[in-house]
């Protein structure tokens, strides 16, 4: 079946590029340290990486459902392979600045780039809606386990390459080079998509008024896209490339032990993921995402208070055992809300609010990257706490359609 075997190839290629963008996360800051970047231009590549993201993302999403899904992933993928080749041809700041807002390039080992939302309305075309917030649960569990591979993958390949008498910048550069090569992979899988992932010729036509690819739903879009802006900011100060500098900066800890740390913490955000859909089923998608959101935040708090590192590691695996429901459920329910002719833009335009929410943090961010304290995780925790109540009171009243009943007695 032509929807089956699509649908297999979207987790192949969600996993093949959260494995390159998690192994390349556990050295893009050391990397950048190594060539000479001190924190402020260390957090200013960072956010360029973001905005950058955010512009090109938006160029892609909002006429993909118009312009051909599968062309516009491809443009995706080569977009990811040009800026791994930049980085690691050249140490001119321009030409990095240039590659860091035109490539895709993700420091924090999470979904970055436009290939996401494409996928999440190709997949939302192939399976029912009761379908939908499952399969997206798996979809994510595929990508959490990817990157937690590619964390293990990354800080032990360097680890071992370093033993065998390699250069540290020697081997961040061989990571560098298998991110390019990965991008050149994704752009081949993506040609392979069958035209059931497409829009019908009658959803292309553009309705009178619409912007960005958005026409019903352009309220809803609006105040979801502001609310996890906000998410997306404090999720900036804790990039896990930039967690990874901070225990390195504090207690001094390796790549290897970096690696495991984080391939530990993307198994948890995993199982966690997985386990979304069965909460949603029972108290709703807003619910789930709030109310397991929240405590992973206090969790984040928590980090810098822990006087020893395994007792910090402790504390933020603790986190990421939670801290991964509220996205298959804040995707699930982003494309509930919307019409189906929108799903690509809805999910780009909240994506790219992301982006510009997480690109500004670095920008502050970098000031004190350098020096160990724990600022990064206060703020982070501050602001996600703050998204998660505003959240709640904007929409606990607005149920997706697939939300059971809270007055199932009443007819």
């Amino acid at each position: 079946m032509p929807g089956r075997r699509d649908a297999t190839l979207l987790f192949v290629t969600r996993s093949t590029r959260l494995f390159a963008y998690g192994f390349l996360s556990i050295v893009f800051v050391l990397y950048l340290a190594r060539i000479g970047f001190g924190g402020p231009a260390i957090g200013l590549l960072l956010a360029l990486t973001l905005l950058g993201d955010a512009g090109i993302s938006l160029w892609i999403t909002t006429r993909a459902d118009r312009a051909g899904r599968r062309r516009m992933l491809v443009v995706g993928a080569v977009l990811m392979a040009a800026g791994g080749l930049a980085f690691l041809l050249t140490r001119r700041v321009e030409v990095l600045m240039l590659a860091a807002i035109v490539g895709v390039i993700s420091p924090s080992g999470n979904e970055i780039g436009p290939f996401l939302s494409i996928e999440q309305a190709a997949l939302s075309q192939l399976v029912s809606d009761r379908q939908r917030t499952r399969v997206f649960a798996w979809y994510n569990l595929a990508g959490s386990a990817a990157t937690a591979l590619g964390a293990l993958a990354g800080g032990w390949l360097t680890r071992f390459a370093q033993l065998g008498g390699m250069s540290d910048l020697a081997s961040y550069r061989v990571l560098l080079a298998c991110y390019a090569i990965a991008g050149a992979v994704l752009a081949a899988l993506f040609t392979r998509l069958s035209p059931a992932v497409e829009t019908t010729p009658a959803e292309r036509r553009v309705p009178l008024g619409a912007r960005f690819g958005l026409h019903r739903s352009g309220a809803v879009v609006a105040r979801l896209s502001a609310l996890f802006a906000l998410d997306a900011f404090g999720g900036g100060f804790v990039l896990q490339s930039v967690m990874a500098y901070w225990f390195h900066v504090r207690f001094g800890a390796g790549t290897a032990a970096l690696g495991s740390l984080f391939f530990g913490a993307n198994v948890l955000a995993a199982i966690s993921a997985l386990l979304a859909h069965r909460i949603a089923a029972r108290i709703g998608l807003v619910n789930t995402m709030v109310f397991t959101h929240l405590p992973s935040n206090v969790l984040l708090v928590m980090v810098p208070f822990m006087p020893t590192m395994a007792s910090a590691m402790g504390v933020l695996l603790l986190r990421y055992a939670i801290s991964q429901m509220d996205v298959p459920t804040r995707q699930s329910y982003t494309m509930a809300v919307v019409a189906p002719d929108e799903r690509a833009a809805a999910a780009g335009v909240t994506g790219i609010a992301r982006s510009l929410g997480a690109g500004l943090a670095p920008m502050i961010g970098g000031a004190f990257l350098l020096t160990g304290g724990g600022a990064p995780f206060f703020v982070a925790g501050g602001l996600k706490i703050a998204y998660d109540l505003l959240l709640y009171r904007a929409f606990r009243r607005m149920p997706a359609p697939t939300d059971p009943d809270p007055n199932p007695g009443d007819s």
